[in-house]
C-alpha cells in the first residue's frame, strides 16, 4: 500500500529558504549595495520586504543627514520584484516613475516596509484579464525607530501581459524604423 505523505512542512521550509536567498541576493547585488540600504526581512510569502537604511559615513551628506539619493534609491526594486515573483513569467513589470517628499532630515537609521498583499496581486490579475496593462502606485515611508516619517517615496509600477508588451514593443520598433 502506497502511503501519501503530507509535505506541508517541506513547502514552508522551501518558502522560508526562498525568502532567505532573495534577501541575500538583493543585499549582495552591487547596485542595491551602493544605496547603503539593506533588506533586513522578507516574509516567506514574499508580500513584505523590510528595509534598513543606516545613518553612517557612506550615507551621510554634506549637512550631516542621510543623503537624499540613498533615501530614494533604497526603495528602488522591492515592489516590482515582489510583483514579478507573484505574477509569474506571463507578465512584464517595470518601475515606471517615482517621486520623493522629504519631511525631515534623517540623522539616525531609517526603516521602511514594502508591501504587496495577496489581495493586491489578485486585483492586478483581475484587471489584466480586462485590459492588457496597468499602472499601480506604491507608497513607501522611511521612518526612524520611533515611527517618525522622514521621507515618503511614491513609486509607479507598470504591469503588462507579456504578449501585449511584446506586440507593443514590436509596433514601436516598426514605427521608428519607418520614420
Amino acid at each position: 500500500m502506497l502511503r501519501v505523505m503530507n509535505h506541508a512542512w517541506l513547502d514552508s521550509w522551501l518558502k522560508a529558504w526562498k525568502a532567505h536567498f532573495f534577501r541575500l541576493g538583493f543585499n549582495l547585488h552591487p547596485a542595491y549595495r551602493r544605496t547603503g540600504g539593506r533588506i533586513d526581512y522578507v516574509s516567506p510569502d514574499m508580500t513584505l520586504i523590510r528595509i534598513r537604511l543606516p545613518f553612517n559615513r557612506s550615507t551621510r551628506n554634506l549637512v550631516g543627514s542621510i543623503f537624499g539619493g540613498s533615501l530614494f534609491a533604497v526603495t528602488d526594486g522591492p515592489h516590482p520584484t515582489m510583483l514579478l515573483m507573484a505574477l509569474g513569467k506571463d507578465y512584464i513589470v517595470w518601475d515606471k516613475a517615482a517621486s520623493i517628499q522629504y519631511k525631515r532630515p534623517g540623522r539616525s537609521t531609517l526603516y521602511a516596509d514594502c508591501i504587496v498583499t495577496a489581495e493586491e496581486i489578485a486585483e492586478v490579475k483581475d484587471i489584466l484579464t480586462r485590459q492588457p496593462e496597468v499602472d499601480r502606485t506604491y507608497r513607501v515611508e522611511l521612518k526612524d525607530r520611533s515611527g517618525i516619517i522622514h521621507s515618503v517615496v511614491e513609486r509607479t509600477v507598470y504591469i503588462a501581459n507579456k504578449d501585449h508588451y511584446k506586440q507593443k514593443s514590436k509596433e514601436r520598433r516598426e514605427t521608428k524604423e519607418a520614420a
